[in-house]
């Protein structure tokens, strides 16, 4: 069951309510053209922050009056969010067993957006000589992965644990982008991260390819949550993530098509 709503929320609803009869009742602003200003609130995954970025200006270009506000952490930080009750309208996960833990939370069945691979990042002059997944068995070696309960955390493990690989992180990180950050810093000799956090980070990192047949596919669900405060408009985000648009944005950070 969700948590009940605070009394104050109700009762500051309430004068609104009584006091604003002069207005039209909705949640947000108008806009310049006479409309309800909207910001819509969406939960997504860390591998996301970029590609989501840089969608905020073209997303409100083609839907005047609404404005896209993203908080990014690891999936399952935002699936806590949502199950605590935290404000938002949609939610996008980087793997659909945590999304399947707030199946009733949801407004419909999550629409899978993207699929992504797993590949090794190391500082730019690789001083550890990282060639493959199997010199990651080095006990020298200042591995850092994302925690188990994280996506690419659980990933990366099943990558390992696949091809028998006994590898011992140094440091587990609450979100593959922390993975990342620890890599470009220097603080680790090589990370397990997304193909698209490698490509993000540019000349910051060295890439290793993990071969197709030694690698996962992750699925990125995307759903409109049952509380939104405004369902219309999460469930139109929702359906412009698998718009052509959406996919030719997301392809070119390197994601791949669902």
């Amino acid at each position: 069951m969700r948590p009940a709503r605070p009394l104050i929320a109700l009762t500051a609803a309430t004068v609104a309510l009584l006091t604003g009869c002069g207005d039209d009742g909705g949640s947000g602003t108008d806009d310049a053209s006479g409309g309800e200003e909207v910001t819509l609130t969406v939960l997504a995954a860390a591998s996301l922050t970029d590609v989501f970025t840089a969608t905020r200006e073209i997303y409100a270009e083609e839907h005047p009056g609404v404005t896209l506000e993203f908080s990014f952490a690891g999936s399952q930080e935002l699936v806590a969010q949502v199950e605590q009750g935290a404000p938002a309208d949609a939610l996008v996960t980087a793997d659909t067993a945590t999304m399947d833990g707030v199946a009733d939370l949801t407004a419909a069945e999550p629409v899978v957006i993207a699929r992504n691979a797993l590949a090794i990042v190391t500082p730019p002059d690789n001083p550890a000589g990282v060639d493959s997944l199997d010199d990651l068995a080095d006990p020298e070696l200042r591995l850092v992965l994302a925690a188990p309960e994280v996506p690419a955390g659980r990933y990366g493990r099943q990558i390992l644990a696949d091809q028998g690989i006994d590898a011992t992180p140094d440091s587990e990180e609450a979100n593959v982008r922390a993975v990342l950050g620890k890599v470009r810093l220097g603080e680790a000799d090589a990370g397990l991260v997304y193909v698209t956090d490698a490509t993000s980070a540019g000349d910051d990192v060295a890439t290793v390819a993990i071969p197709e047949d030694q690698n996962v596919t992750a699925e990125y669900p995307a759903a409109a949550l049952a509380d939104a405060e405004h369902p219309e408009e999460a469930a139109d985000f929702v359906e412009w993530l698998s718009s052509d648009e959406a996919r030719a944005l997301l392809g070119d950070a390197g994601f791949q098509a669902p």
